[in-house]
């Protein structure tokens, strides 16, 4: 019996004594966070598919696991033999997890979630299915802690101030922000659970989470109060005096549903629906007033200031110089060493460390040669990992945690020749990204209408990508940010809606499954463009300092005017990052941006 045998079969004996037909195992935390904590990895656990993303459901005779189209050759792979099931989201013979359980749940079953890590808005779901067929859902009932037995406790990393010059706003400053939002409201009180916004308001960072500088609590502002929830011993002395001289106090985190249960029915609550659990939520009373609107900060910390930006692009520069130094080095060892895709990411973490500032990678670095390319999630691992050697494309997402900004970038360089076939794809991506990042746009277009500008010259090559063109980038805080989102798969909602500041990818692509797979990846900033009578338009200001290889280009697809876009932001490039670099990066950043023509 494998690991996974074992562990689910101790789930259903667990599942067995409190009368549960089904229970779910979703990939979340307490804060609903897109990278989890050890202690909150329960899916990863159970099922060993190690993607970020996925929802595990089990029964008496049924285990499946639901992903998206970037995890299906993964998840295929991690399953096999386990017993679980892949269940494929947005194949129309599958129907989602919530669906799924409608049809296979009758009256009197009962369906079980732990409430502290399932998102309200999933909890209402779930509610409204199981009451189809009669089924009721119990929300209390947290199953690992039972059946895992050296599961981890609550991070212990210490946290640390954001400070002056790269913290641009005043903490007390950005609290007056929220609170009159939240008069604004009509709110006296206002309870945060996202870790990224909370470390955003107070000026905080942290190590909890890995990629991203926040830590695990809970927040509760008050109109001339706040409360910062964190386990006891992560913040000292002198930081707990800083707070206090803010007006924030500190207090253990269990106590967090302890302070929403004494709301007084004479307080009004402002809580964000898509941004709490429900078990966060039914720890207050009913009878509380609430209001459910999104999170002030979330909007605010989208925005980046002038002075931020200033910050952004110096960490862009310093970022840009370690790939600089990196390529350099790969170029000049690639057929003459050993290079794995493993070496990419060793190599490509300690350029970055080299330079100032830098604090971690932002997320785990994707190096995917030819068919590893094809998977827009891949990572290498010691068991799994391609040789680069031959022809073809090497494809490079990474990024850095810088003081002053958060990077995220995607190159795909050739390998030897690549083919005539791959310089097709990679010319139509380019176009794509290139159209998007010469964009014009009235102030307040919701974000996911944007999308069909990257994908009509891919569409037009009869070519389509899976995931979205573009998500928000954190400021030193989380590389997935909100609320703007550019895919036509999300909702254009009235908080999509593209503000001046607000920091962007640009990520089309094309994935040729078994074969190679291409990303080209820039960060770009909503600039104010021109105002006349007729309303406030936006532009992009492209953030991102990298060479785009040109060796990958079928010239002849490319316009004029993308050509001049191509050669312009080559020049811009050299230009700023020539003076950072020297000898052999040198000399490969000029070679590298030399223009081109048709």
């Amino acid at each position: 019996m494998s690991s996974t045998d074992a562990r689910i079969a101790q789930l259903r004996q667990a599942m067995s004594r409190r009368g549960l037909s089904a229970y779910i195992v979703p990939s979340s935390d307490p804060h609903l966070s897109e990278y989890l904590p050890a202690r909150w990895q329960g899916r990863r656990w159970l099922s060993g598919f190690t993607g970020s993303v996925g929802t595990l459901v089990v029964t008496a005779d049924f285990a499946g696991l639901w992903v998206d189209s970037r995890y299906w050759v993964q998840a295929e792979a991690q399953l096999a033999g386990t017993g679980v099931q892949l269940m494929k989201i947005a194949l129309a013979s599958t129907p989602g997890h919530v669906d799924w359980l409608a049809a296979n749940t009758r009256a009197g079953d009962v369906i079980g979630v732990d409430g502290q890590v399932l998102g309200l808005g999933a909890f209402r779901a779930l509610s409204a299915a199981a009451a189809k067929s009669g089924a009721t859902l119990e929300i209390r009932e947290d199953l690992l802690d039972e059946i895992w037995t050296d599961r981890a406790g609550l991070p212990d990393a210490k946290i640390y101030e954001h400070v002056a010059p790269e913290a641009c706003v005043a903490r007390a400053d950005k609290l007056a922000q929220v609170r009159d939002a939240m008069r604004a409201h009509g709110a006296d009180v206002h309870f945060i659970s996202t870790v990224d916004d909370i470390a955003w308001l107070l000026n905080l960072r942290g190590a909890d989470v890995e990629y991203n500088p926040v830590f695990v609590g809970h927040a509760l502002i008050g109109l001339d109060h706040a409360t910062l929830f964190v386990a006891d011993g992560k913040i000292d002395d002198a930081l707990r005096a800083t707070l206090a001289a803010d007006g924030v106090e500190v207090a253990d985190y269990a106590q967090a549903a302890d302070a929403l249960a004494s709301l007084e029915l004479d307080q009004t609550l402002l809580i964000d629906p898509a941004r709490v659990t429900c078990g966060v939520f039914h720890a207050m009373d009913p009878a509380v007033p609430r209001i459910e609107a999104i999170n002030p900060s979330t909007l605010f910390k989208s925005r980046k200031t002038d002075a931020e930006l200033a910050h952004v692009r110096q960490a862009m520069a310093q970022d840009g110089a370690a790939l600089c130094e990196f390529f350099a080095w790969f170029e000049g060892a690639v057929g003459k060493q050993p290079i794995t895709e493993l070496t990419i990411d060793e190599q490509i973490t300690a350029a970055r460390a080299r330079r100032p500032n830098y604090v971690c990678p932002s997320f785990a670095t994707i190096a995917g040669f030819n068919a590893n390319g094809a998977m827009p999630h891949y990572r290498a691992t010691p068991q799994a990992h391609a040789t680069i050697e031959g022809d073809g494309l090497l494809l490079i997402d990474s990024g850095g945690q810088y003081l002053g900004g958060t990077t995220d970038i995607t190159r795909v360089v050739a390998v030897g020749t690549p083919s005539a076939d791959q310089k097709v794809d990679f010319t139509l991506v380019l176009k794509g990204m290139i159209a998007l990042s010469r964009a014009s746009f009235p102030r307040g277009t919701p974000s996911p209408m944007l999308d069909a500008i990257a994908r009509a010259p891919i569409w037009e090559g009869g070519a389509e990508y899976g995931h979205g063109t573009g998500h928000g980038v954190g400021y030193f805080l989380n590389v997935h940010e909100g609320p703007q989102v550019i895919s036509y798969r999300a909702m254009p909602g009235p908080h999509t809606a593209m503000e001046p500041g607000m920091i962007t990818s640009n990520e089309p692509g094309i994935y040729r499954p078994g074969r190679w797979g291409v990303r080209i990846e820039n960060l770009v900033a909503n600039r104010s463009w021109l105002t006349s009578e007729l309303g406030e338009f936006l532009c992009f200001e492209t953030l991102t300092l990298c060479p785009i290889d040109t060796r990958c280009i079928e010239t002849s697809l490319m316009r004029a005017d993308e050509i001049a876009w191509l050669n312009d932001y080559h020049q811009t490039v050299f230009e700023r990052l020539s003076p950072l670099v020297q000898g052999e990066a040198l000399a490969w950043l000029e070679r590298s941006t030399a223009p081109i023509s048709a």
